[in-house]
């Protein structure tokens, strides 16, 4: 189950990339009135990377959470 897990974020990270490979064109991106512009390929790794690394963390925080709040056995 392990390497089919695996297999999935390896086919989602080379579809991302050949995504960003193929979309080199700039684009302009505003946010609270800030605006910047950047290859879109610059803006899909970026974007890829934050959301895995808060999304491992929420998991990881969401596990710790569950697993505090689970009534502990006495022996």
């Amino acid at each position: 189950m392990r390497w089919f897990h695996l297999a999935i974020i390896v086919l989602f990270a080379a579809a991302t990339f050949i995504f960003a490979v193929q979309n080199f064109t700039t684009v302009t991106m505003s946010f609270l009135g800030l605006r910047a512009s950047a290859p879109l390929a610059l803006v899909v790794a970026v974007v890829y990377l934050l959301g895995a690394a808060t999304g491992g963390s929420l998991f990881a925080l969401l596990r710790r959470s569950y697993e505090g709040s689970r009534p502990r056995t006495s022996r």
